[in-house]
């Protein structure tokens, strides 16, 4: 005799079935915020909800854009603010791995550095601006290690909690069988604390864009920063948008880099929002 006929209350249970998403559909469904707020902007401009001095219609955006390309503008601040991001993120991702496995994986490490590390994790980078031009002056280098100061921690963080995390009885075995600390750490340590890794590598990324931002205030000659100095002296707001939709796609590209490394360095995973 069945439980169902024992309870009669009881039901049979039914496995949710989920068909898969194709990558179109789920590329759709992610453009669609975007273009919502699009149509919004443009609807608000044309009706005259948004006036030019408040902010540029997109039509006059795309125009700017034209103009920044055609006369040079644009590809030059891009290639300066690239520069900079790109090297103060690599000396952060740097700085921020050795740290968290140093603390991480060995007891003298984690006493001596991280109460020190936690302590300037919690400093508010930009309050290091006036610090930084004081010590190093107006030049590229201050713009740079501002980058890196800022994109030092959460690499630290997430590197150091994934070291931890690592199952020590694995670490224990491979100890037995002879392997050396260094080959424990590139062989065992970090491909266990990759999830943690790849976490890090988001953070930080983004936040360089975030920093490159606050960077390009020491008085920028060049990069995105310095054409938006430049369209405020002269109200341009269609160059505004531009470079604030600049920022805006550093930041998503950063994010769709991240997104393609777990893919490739952990194809094992579930993409994220499948099991809901």
């Amino acid at each position: 005799m069945s439980d169902a006929t024992l309870h009669p209350g009881l039901v049979r249970p039914r496995p949710r079935r989920r068909g898969a998403r194709s990558r179109t559909y789920s590329v759709t469904v992610r453009a669609l915020g975007p273009l919502v707020l699009l149509a919004l902007w443009w609807a608000a401009s044309a009706t005259g909800l948004l006036t030019p001095d408040v902010l540029a219609s997109p039509a006059e955006v795309l125009r700017a854009v034209r103009e920044l390309w055609s006369n040079g503008q644009l590809p030059d601040a891009l290639t300066t603010s690239l520069t900079r991001s790109g090297l103060g993120l690599l000396i952060g991702l740097a700085a921020g791995l050795a740290l968290g496995i140093t603390t991480g994986f060995t007891r003298l490490g984690d006493e001596l550095l991280d109460s020190s590390l936690q302590t300037l994790r919690t400093i508010p980078f930009l309050s290091l601006v006036p610090l930084f031009m004081v010590w190093f002056g107006i030049n590229e280098t201050a713009k740079i290690l501002l980058i890196a100061v800022a994109t030092t921690f959460p690499m630290y963080v997430s590197t150091s909690s994934g070291v931890r995390n690592t199952d020590p009885k694995l670490i224990e075995a491979m100890r037995s069988f002879g392997m050396g600390r260094l080959a424990l750490v590139r062989e065992v340590v970090l491909p266990g604390a990759l999830p943690s890794l790849l976490a890090g590598l988001r953070l930080s990324m983004t936040l360089s864009v975030i920093a490159l931002i606050a960077a390009e205030e020491i008085n920028a000659t060049a990069g995105i920063g310095y054409l938006m100095s430049q369209a405020q002296s002269y109200a341009r707001t269609d160059i505004l948008a531009v470079c604030i939709l600049v920022y805006g796609l550093l930041g998503l590209t950063a994010d769709i880099v991240v997104r393609l490394l777990e893919r490739v360095l952990m194809p094992w995973r579930t993409p994220q929002g499948a099991t809901r």
